[in-house]
C-alpha cells in the first residue's frame, strides 16, 4: 500500500468519492460511509439530485484515474504532471505498435481524469455537499512487472472480460442498444475470458506475440473504458436540475467523446495475432465488412427514439432509466473489481442507485 507520506502530495487529485450518497446509506465500523447531501436552496444551492450525479460522476472519475495511472506507469510519459512509475520498455514499444504516440495519449488521458474528478470534488465541497473517501479500498495488488508502483489500487487490470460491442455498435445503421439490440463483439474472445491488459509480472514479457496480445488487449480497453463515459455523461444529463450542473456534465462529457473517438481509432491498429500463451485470437478487423471497418470512425447514423423517424448520427446508448446502475454493473462484469470486498460493492451501488433516482426538480 502506498504509505500517507507517498500519497500526501497528490491528496487533493486522488481522493475517491464515496462518503455521500442519498440512497444505501449505510456504515463501515464505526464511521458513516454514505450522507444525504443538503437539500436545495433558493440562492443556488444542489438539488438531492444533482448532488447524487455529481458525486457518482465523481467516483466514476476516480475509478477512470485509477485505471489510466497503472497504464501510463508502464506505458505513459513519466514526468510529475501524472505522478506515476518508471515505464516499462518492452510493453511500452508493444503498446507502441497501435500508435507511435500512444504513450502521449495515456498521459494526457490520465490527466484528464485527475482534473475531471478534482473538479467535481471541488465543486461538491463548494456547496457544501461532503465529498467522500473511498481510499481504504485501495488495496487490489498491482502488476509486478518493473515500472508499476507498488501501491495498493481501486481496479484490477489483469483479470480482464472486455465487452467490444462498443465497435460494431457505432458502425451498424439499423441496431441501437436504447432499442434492446445486442450487438456482436468485434473480438469475440475478450468477452469470453480473463486477459491482462497489462503484464502481471516480467514474465508476461516473453514470448513476443503473447506480450502484443496484451497490448491489443489494453488497445480494445482504453476505448471501452471511455465509451462507457461518453453514454454515461448523456444518460445522466437528462436528470440533472440546475443548468450549471448541465453545463458541467455537457462540458466534461464531451471530453470523454473526443477520448472515445482516439482510442477507437487507435484499437483499429492493434495487429491480427492468435496469442501462444491464452490462445486470445485478434481478427483482422477488415475483413468481415463495413460492422467490423477499422476506419469507420465517425459514428453511422441509426435509429433514434422511434423507429419511424430517419436514421441519425448519435451517442448510442442515451437511455437514462437506471444508467449509473448500468455503468456500474459494466465496470464489474469487465472483472476491475476482482478482489474488492463486499463493502466495496455496497458503498458503489448506493452511489449509483442515488444517481439513477434523481429526478429533474428533485
Amino acid at each position: 500500500m502506498e504509505t500517507t507520506e507517498q500519497y500526501e502530495h497528490r491528496t487533493s487529485r486522488r481522493s475517491f468519492l464515496v462518503k455521500g450518497a442519498a440512497v444505501g446509506a449505510g456504515t463501515l465500523g464505526a464511521g458513516r460511509l454514505l450522507a444525504d447531501p443538503p437539500a436545495a436552496t433558493a440562492s443556488g444551492g444542489l438539488t438531492k439530485g444533482d448532488a447524487a450525479i455529481l458525486r457518482f460522476l465523481a467516483a466514476a472519475e476516480i475509478l477512470e484515474t485509477d485505471i489510466w495511472q497503472q497504464y501510463n506507469e508502464l506505458a505513459g510519459i513519466q514526468d510529475g504532471e501524472v505522478p506515476g512509475g518508471s515505464g516499462n520498455p518492452a510493453y511500452h514499444e508493444a503498446v507502441a505498435v497501435l500508435d507511435e504516440d500512444m504513450d502521449q495519449y495515456i498521459h494526457d488521458n490520465t490527466d484528464d481524469e485527475i482534473s475531471h474528478f478534482t473538479f467535481l470534488n471541488a465543486y461538491l465541497t463548494s456547496h457544501g455537499v461532503e465529498p467522500v473517501d473511498l481510499d481504504q479500498f485501495r488495496t487490489l495488488p498491482s502488476s509486478q512487472a518493473t515500472g508499476a508502483q507498488q501501491i495498493g489500487r481501486l481496479t484490477n487490470l489483469m483479470q480482464l472480460t472486455v465487452n467490444t460491442s462498443f465497435w460494431t455498435r457505432y458502425r451498424s445503421d439499423s441496431q441501437n442498444p436504447d432499442f434492446g439490440d445486442v450487438l456482436p463483439n468485434a473480438v469475440p474472445g475478450l468477452a469470453t475470458g480473463q486477459h491482462p491488459a497489462i503484464p502481471r509480472t516480467n514474465a508476461d514479457l516473453a514470448p513476443p506475440k503473447h506480450l502484443q496480445a496484451i497490448a491489443n488487449t489494453a488497445g480494445f480497453h482504453f476505448a471501452w473504458i471511455e465509451q462507457g463515459g461518453t453514454s454515461l455523461y448523456a444518460g445522466l444529463a437528462q436528470r440533472v436540475t440546475h443548468p450549471e450542473v448541465l453545463r458541467i456534465l455537457l462540458s466534461i462529457g464531451g471530453t470523454e467523446i473526443m477520448h472515445f473517438q482516439t482510442w477507437q481509432d487507435k484499437a483499429g491498429n492493434a495487429p491480427a495475432l492468435t496469442d501462444p500463451t491464452t490462445g486470445l485470437t485478434f481478427p483482422d478487423l477488415n475483413a468481415d465488412g463495413e460492422l467490423t471497418q477499422t476506419n469507420l470512425i465517425m459514428p453511422e447514423p441509426t435509429i433514434f427514439l422511434d423507429r419511424k423517424f430517419p436514421i441519425v448520427s448519435i451517442i448510442r446508448p442515451t437511455e437514462t432509466d437506471g444508467v449509473a446502475t448500468g455503468a456500474l454493473r459494466a465496470f464489474t462484469n469487465d472483472g476491475l473489481f476482482i478482489g474488492q470486498p463486499p463493502e466495496f460493492f455496497d458503498a458503489a451501488a448506493g452511489l449509483a442507485k442515488a444517481a439513477d433516482a434523481a429526478r429533474h426538480g428533485s
